[in-house]
């Protein structure tokens, strides 16, 4: 213990409560699946947070590692859960078992791709796990068809490993995504889910435009 709290930084602290929250969407959701899209929506914003504190304190050696990490559990695991307890039907659910499967080792080669090669860049290869599961999570609250939600599964493991560029997101866009994420956990139904609707329409114009017409510099999404 007192050489995990000597090598751990307060930006690792969020990154281990950001795993922890991507376990409790995982458990949660057979029970209900939009309780876990909000955990995930929660994740992403702990997962902007520790990179801005990062930046404001200072990371640690082991930071960058310990944020794959988190993100495999939280960006993962978790949504591919989400996903298959939104089906029924024996056969609908091997489909999202398997595409499910698919969607984790993608997200876990394509963090792992990072971690060796993006750390340290202003943009990154691939779309990002945490707007993979942004888009998931933000559409399962929006009412996105349940085969929209299975085909992402199996979309969003291929664009992940994709060559597309992806440029970092300023910190003042970051704040603004996570006020938008807020009220979608805070008020996923309001005005006919009119925040996660939003972040939905914010989520999907950045992964058709990002790469051509977002000027970013700075922050990560891994």
């Amino acid at each position: 213990m007192r050489r995990a709290l000597r090598a751990l930084g307060p930006a690792d602290l969020i990154t281990a409560a950001n795993a922890a929250i991507g376990f409790v969407a995982v458990a949660l959701a057979p029970v209900d699946p939009a309780i876990a899209a909000r955990l995930i929506l929660l994740a992403g914003i702990a997962d902007a947070l520790d990179g801005i504190v990062a930046r404001r304190w200072g990371g640690s050696e082991v930071g960058e590692f310990l944020d794959s990490l988190a993100d495999v559990a939280s960006f993962g695991v978790a949504p591919a859960a989400m996903v298959i307890a939104t089906l029924g039907g024996a056969q609908q659910v091997g489909v999202g078992i398997a595409f499910g499967a698919i969607f984790v080792g993608a997200a876990v080669l394509r963090l792992a791709l990072y971690t060796a090669y993006d750390t340290n860049q202003a943009y990154t290869h691939g779309v990002q796990t945490t707007l993979a599961a942004t888009i998931l999570a933000a559409g399962l609250l929006s009412g996105v068809p349940t085969v929209g939600l299975l085909s992402g599964l199996f979309v969003f493991a291929l664009l992940m490993l994709g060559e597309m560029t992806y440029p970092d997101l300023r910190v003042r866009d970051a704040v603004v995504m996570g006020g938008i994420q807020t009220a979608a956990i805070l008020a996923p139904m309001t005005l006919h889910s009119i925040f996660p609707r939003g972040l939905l329409a914010w989520a999907l114009a950045y992964l058709l435009l990002g790469p051509w017409f977002y000027d970013g510099a700075e922050g990560k999404r891994s």
